[in-house]
């Protein structure tokens, strides 16, 4: 393992007791392995029960692995756990601010935890306000807070030990789309700082943004490691040709496009053609007889990839 390497795990497993999962055992994480690197922005990324909560939780030293390995700053999460906590961030999915005190309140208070001087906690949390644009907010309780602004707040909460490693469990779930481009800017330059980013989000144009590389579980397991382009490269098409047709007309669309051996998903409201180049696909649509009320030639994304890996059935 290199220097630059912040986090290794190898056959990292996490399993629940019975008694954890009403009498069944449950084995969350399956023999994963990964490697973070200095500076990076990592994404964990999977439908609900992947796993990617019950790996971040090992990584926070806040659950033990039941086997495999795991380093997190060179250190072992099980001997070295409240020296790693003082070296990293986290902002929880939920945000656990005091909201009966002022927001500059929240960060001094949260600053003691870690055996600060109180003028370097002032001092810190001040620059804080700056980073997170809530300088005009100090005084304010946080109750009175919109929702991007209690996460820019939780942001800079979990900076105020200058960690090495943030780690971000759905940092935007739950925002609007300006609130969220904010966040994107307020991670991005986090990560020009140096600050090493290791983020779950449900989102994937999200991923696509921040994320220099990434993994998609699936049932506990790895089922894909790479960059977003390099995941699009490997599990998509360059393209995707989205076709809508008349409900009763589109089963036999869908038969006729098959019959061309291109790849096609047949949705409730529409077909899916993944092609290489959609206009020319479009043309032999046209060739073959077919008439789509509307047709969109669209780039393939890392949503395409997640569904092609993962699925579209909904995971309890």
């Amino acid at each position: 393992m290199t220097p630059d390497v912040l986090v290794h795990a190898q056959d990292l497993v996490k399993r629940f007791p019975p008694k954890e999962r009403g009498g069944v055992a449950f084995t969350a994480v399956d023999g994963i392995t990964f490697g973070l690197h200095r500076g990076e922005s990592f994404g964990i990324l999977g439908p609900n029960g992947a796993g990617k909560s019950s790996t971040m939780r090992m990584i926070a030293c806040v659950s033990p692995a039941t086997s495999g390995t795991l380093s997190v700053l060179g250190l072992d999460p099980a001997k070295d756990g409240r020296r790693i906590r003082a070296r990293i961030g986290v902002v929880p999915q939920d945000d656990a601010l005091d909201r009966e005190l002022p927001v500059m309140e929240n960060l001094l208070i949260y600053g003691r935890y870690f055996g600060l001087p109180k003028p370097a906690i002032a001092e810190k949390a001040a620059a804080l306000l700056d980073f997170a644009q809530l300088q005009d907010k100090a005084a304010e309780r946080v109750e009175a807070l919109s929702g991007g602004m209690r996460r820019r707040l939780t942001i800079a909460r979990s900076l105020i030990n200058e960690p090495e490693i943030l780690l971000l469990d759905e940092p935007t779930t739950g925002l609007d789309p300006q609130a969220r481009h904010v966040l994107w800017d307020r991670l991005f330059r986090l990560k020009q700082q140096g600050v090493t980013l290791i983020l779950t989000t449900h989102y994937m144009d999200e991923a696509e943004q921040l994320c220099d590389r990434l993994i998609v579980m699936d049932a506990g397991r790895i089922v894909a490691e790479g960059s977003p382009r390099e995941l699009i490269e490997r599990y998509a098409t360059r393209e995707v040709l989205e076709l809508r047709f008349h409900p009763d007309q589109q089963a036999l669309a869908a038969e006729k496009v098959r019959a061309t051996g291109g790849r096609i998903e047949a949705l409730p409201d529409r077909l899916l053609w993944y092609v290489e180049d959609g206009e020319a696909a479009l043309a032999g649509a046209h060739q073959v007889g077919l008439e789509p009320l509307t047709a969109l030639v669209r780039r393939s994304t890392l949503e395409d990839v997640f569904l092609a890996l993962t699925g579209r059935t909904l995971v309890d």
